[in-house]
């Protein structure tokens, strides 16, 4: 059932980093063409966290299921908390952004309001990803969960003892 709500929540990540890079490129891309003006940062920041969102996802699933030995756990967590960090900073820099504006009305406008809306969406997801990892993380302990096998140490770090004959 966990691994069924993990890929269900990976499969949301990616489809929502997908149309928050869209949304991005569509808005940056109308700055740049129709505009005297270079697209605002708080754009390019949010395509570089869709960006960065997607590799996160294609590492979380792909890299631990088909290459486990270049997993790890602290890593898997850095990359759940900085997209958690990313998609916060982004989406409540682009909203106040689109709040001080003087007009905003059209199909940029929209697509700039939609990409603050799947932003705040993928905060919220990513949230409970790095949750439910942390949680895991912690309850299983500090190491690898292999680690202890190839150390040689016995399960739930319980010491062997020697038998006297």
């Amino acid at each position: 059932m966990k691994m069924n709500l993990i890929l269900a929540l990976r499969a949301v990540q990616a489809v929502l980093s997908l149309l928050v890079l869209g949304l991005s490129g569509y808005v940056a891309n109308w700055y740049n063409v129709d505009t005297l003006t270079a697209s605002p940062t708080q754009i390019n920041f949010l395509l570089f966290a869709g960006l960065w969102s997607i590799l996160s996802v294609v590492y979380l699933e792909v890299v631990t299921k088909f290459v486990p030995r270049v997993a790890h756990p602290w890593a898997a967590l850095a990359f759940e908390a900085t997209n958690v960090l990313f998609f916060f900073a982004g989406f409540i820099a682009l909203g106040v952004f689109l709040s001080q504006l003087l007009f905003c009305r059209g199909t940029v406008c929209a697509a700039a309001q939609a990409d603050t809306a799947f932003a705040a969406f993928l905060f919220c997801v990513w949230g409970v990803t790095v949750s439910l990892a942390a949680r895991d993380m912690f309850k299983g302990g500090f190491r690898r969960p292999g680690a202890a096998s190839r150390a040689g140490i016995a399960p739930n770090n319980v010491a062997m003892k020697e038998t006297m004959a």
